[in-house]
């Protein structure tokens, strides 16, 4: 049975199209496809992303409207009968390798999970694979092992530029429950993941046949993949680029449950390119700047640039025109004009010291620490350090990245607390230790527990969490205690004005948009919507398979995210100055966290949008999105009180001078 299809607004680059005749499933290799439709058979109803950046379909319905031919569309797609497969690989490399025509190149299998669960990962062997005798698991860094990688050798040889034609890689005896689990992982898209000259390499474990393409139409069909195919590409004495096809010409049919034996085969074919080694990621880099994504990126940006420019306007009328007249009928000294500046009453009461001051200081010594720890990943990615598919250098970078700047912490938390009192620096740098990671560790028990259960890679084996904690205890507790003892040496004058009263100035009733709900609403509302394309962006990253590459356009967008917070915090302070309510402390830091709160919301949305399914998932999704809106309302949460601090000390100084 054949069929038609149309592709429409696809980016220009070297796409890879496959259908065959009786399976249900049509593959598009390239970084990005937004629109498919399927004549005579259907309009898809799933598409989603492969490991690889690939397109990957499974159902169908009919398509009205026009359709190339098959024909056609594949002579388009793939002119001159270009090779294909399921995977196409290219990353930076992690170290320099070069061989010699013949030298072995080391090739580690890694786990195979669902394609819709990323965080359902199980160990390669779980399926009844060709496993070497004695399987060797290779040394793994601890942010290879946060990251689920589980690398152990493989039976395949695939020597530098030899080939190989229907190798044998075993002959294997499938017995019920092996057929079982094989058959349970293609119902549920399971992919499987290699590592090769340190080249990350996918392809799927079998396919479907709907009923609708059996000539039996006693249900579907489930055929295991026998053969594998390797294409690598090579300069000079390095390998370059490798693809991995699970060839659909030679599979089992495994819908019943009987023992057989089989032969698992491979192919491998060497070719020349022109790509130099270093550029082994520039697939990748161009997948960020196709036509559709940056119409993405610059739609974001102008909604950004527009929020920024209306709220620079409201702050330009604020300071020349409002406060400079405050500060005008201020110096006049007119009874009834003075009355109508309530903020100038205040100074008695604004720098007055806040409620629960070590939590307050221990908000903000956990919120400076995480945005410069932001700040040093960006360092590190715009270096090259870290970068896409680095056997866990992200998690690597991020981990030290914390445990250095715990110093940080402990500094901005005990300098502030010593400004109002004389006493407490232990008990705000006790908790600027624990306000963030408490409830990550508490959140990374729980799921590890379920990873162990569901036996799943994500689950840590408990040397690497005895390291984890040696690390810490040796590591960063002394740098929190440090920059603690070093804070509360350092003494620094925060009040431009002395408390003139024991007694907080009483704060009139406020109308609803002035308190706090009103104005967490206003102040997260706003960066939230400047910001919201790229959230999904990196959501697609965190829990997906694309890659995300455009460092500059995320960098930009943090930038807009901590302008927009800053100028909405300074806004939103003068005018709850302006009714004479002095307790702007604690809704400074609400207003600028609540845009975590919409972040959060997000990630709800995106979930069930989304093809996860599965308690694990939803567990893992929920809880690590958890922990990283909260880590952003620390961090907002700093922010908008320094703004806010610098605003108040500025307006107040210059009614001191008046």
């Amino acid at each position: 049975m054949g069929f038609s299809i149309e592709l429409t607004s696809f980016a220009s680059g070297p796409f890879i199209w496959r259908a065959q005749t009786g399976i249900s499933r049509a593959l598009f290799r390239g970084p990005y496809i937004s629109r498919v439709c399927v004549s005579e058979i259907g309009q898809i109803e799933k598409a989603f992303f492969l490991p690889q950046n690939a397109i990957y379909f499974r159902q169908y319905k009919i398509c009205p409207g026009k359709a190339q031919s098959l024909t056609s569309f594949s002579e388009h797609l793939n002119p001159g009968g270009a090779s294909t497969g399921e995977s196409t690989i290219q990353t930076a490399p992690k170290w320099k390798s070069a061989y010699n025509v013949g030298d072995p190149v080391p090739l580690f299998v890694n786990k195979i999970g669902p394609l819709h669960n990323p965080s359902e990962t199980y160990k390669y062997y779980e399926l009844a694979f060709c496993r070497p005798d004695q399987v060797l698991e290779e040394r793994e860094s601890i942010g290879e092992v946060l990251n689920g990688d589980r690398l152990a050798n493989a039976l395949y040889d695939l020597k530098f530029a030899v080939n190989k034609t229907r190798a044998v890689n075993c002959q294997q005896k499938l017995n019920k429950q092996d057929i079982s689990k094989f058959r349970d992982a293609i119902k549920n898209d399971f992919y499987y993941q290699m590592y090769y000259d340190d080249l990350p390499l996918w392809a799927f474990i079998g396919k479907v046949e709907d009923e609708n393409w059996t000539s039996d139409s006693k249900g579907p069909k489930y055929y295991l993949f026998t053969h594998v195919q390797f294409d690598a590409l090579y300069n000079g004495n390095q390998v370059v680029e490798i693809h991995a096809l699970s060839d659909p010409n030679h599979v089992l049919d495994i819908t019943d449950d009987i023992d057989v034996t089989i032969d698992f085969t491979y192919s491998i074919f060497w070719n020349e390119t022109s790509i130099p080694y270093r550029n082994r990621m520039e697939r990748y880099l161009a997948a960020s700047s196709l036509p559709i994504l940056q119409q993405t990126h610059w739609f974001s940006f102008v909604n950004s640039i527009v929020i920024v420019i209306m709220l620079t306007g409201l702050l330009v009328v604020l300071f020349t025109r409002h406060l400079k007249n405050d500060l005008r009928k201020w110096s006049i000294g007119d009874e009834d004009e003075e009355k109508e500046v309530g903020w100038k009453y205040l100074h008695g009461d604004v720098l007055r010291c806040p409620t629960n001051l070590p939590l307050f200081c221990a908000v903000l010594g956990c919120g400076t620490q995480l945005l410069t720890m932001i700040f040093i990943l960006f360092v590190l990615a715009f270096l090259g350090i870290s970068y896409p598919h680095s056997h866990g250098s992200l998690s690597n970078s991020i981990f030290i990245s914390y445990l250095l700047t715990s110093a940080v912490s402990g500094y901005i938390s005990s300098s502030f607390c010593i400004q109002y009192s004389e006493t407490g620096q232990e008990t705000s740098t006790l908790l600027t230790g624990t306000l963030f990671l408490g409830p990550f560790l508490f959140t990374a028990f729980i799921l590890n527990t379920l990873a162990a259960y569901f036996n799943v890679t994500a689950a840590l084996p408990l040397g690497t969490i005895f390291i984890i904690i040696l690390i810490y205890t040796l590591v960063a507790i002394p740098l929190l205690v440090l920059g603690g003892v070093v804070g509360k040496r350092n003494k620094y004058d925060i009040q431009c004005s002395p408390v003139a009263k024991k007694s907080p100035r009483e704060i009139p009733f406020l109308a609803w948009y002035r308190r706090t709900p009103a104005q967490m609403f206003i102040g997260g509302l706003l960066p939230f919507s400047a910001i919201v394309l790229e959230l999904h962006n990196l959501c697609a990253t965190v829990w997906g398979y694309k890659v995300y590459t455009s460092l500059g356009v995320l960098f930009v967008t943090i930038l807009i995210l901590v302008l927009l917070t800053v100028m909405i915090s300074v806004g939103l302070t003068y005018f709850q100055l302006v009714v004479e309510d002095h307790d702007w402390w604690w809704r400074s830091v609400l207003r600028g966290g609540s845009t975590a709160i919409f972040m959060f919301c997000y990630c709800v949305y995106f979930y069930y949008k989304s093809n996860m399914s599965g308690i694990l998932q939803a567990c893992f999704f929920f809880g690590y999105s958890f922990c990283m809106c909260y880590a952003f309302f620390l961090v907002l949460g700093a922010l908008s009180f320094r703004a806010s601090l610098i605003f108040v000390r500025r307006i107040y100084h210059a009614v001191k001078s008046e």
